[in-house]
């Protein structure tokens, strides 16, 4: 493999056993050994765990919000249905055999110190996902989009809370007819 290839192969191996068991649960050793690779390469691609933590939630969090932008963009082409939309895509995401809640989440109630450069990068991902719903509710033309983009976000934050308890996609659902009764009251601007 280049290495190129090796570091994409390192991030993938650890997304997957962060997923998996945690961050603080999930060793060196284990990703070395799931990874297939020696502890020197790991350690020439990422100078420590924190390092490796830091660069997977990176690549997550790109990949998911490219995800759902592309998603939603597909899905609808209506302003208020791309808001609407997005509760399909959670949809999706909750059905997958690997879903076990949010990866962001999980991080900042590990590295809980504020403080901590894992958190803030949890903490980053959820500030761009809410700029992301700001960005829609512009669109709209809601007189308050921000105040859109809080409820949005907290109804997707807690359809992903419950999801991952009861391991159902469910709450995506129950969440998006929520959003449509409150986005029916927003005022337009």
């Amino acid at each position: 493999m280049r290495r190129s290839e090796i570091r994409d192969h390192l991030l993938e191996t650890s997304l997957r056993l962060f997923n998996e068991h945690g961050y603080h649960a999930t060793g060196i050793d284990l990703i070395i050994a799931e990874s297939g690779v020696a502890k020197t390469t790991l350690y020439r691609h990422f100078e420590t765990k924190e390092d490796l933590i830091l660069k997977a939630l990176e690549r997550r969090d790109e990949e998911d919000r490219r995800k759902m932008r592309e998603f939603v963009e597909k899905r609808a082409t209506d302003p208020m249905e791309r808001i609407l939309s997005t509760f399909d895509f959670l949809e999706l995401w909750f059905k997958d055999k690997d879903f076990r809640g949010c990866g962001f989440m999980a991080a900042a109630g590990e590295h809980k110190d504020i403080a901590d450069p894992v958190f803030r990068a949890a903490e980053m991902h959820k500030r761009l996902a809410l700029a992301y719903f700001e960005e829609l509710a512009h669109a709209v033309r809601f007189r308050d989009p921000r105040l859109v983009a809080d409820e949005i976000n907290l109804l997707h934050e807690g359809a992903t809370a419950v999801a991952q308890m009861v391991r159902s996609a469910e709450p995506a659902g129950q969440a998006k007819r929520m959003a449509t009764a409150l986005l029916s009251t927003m005022d337009r601007g």
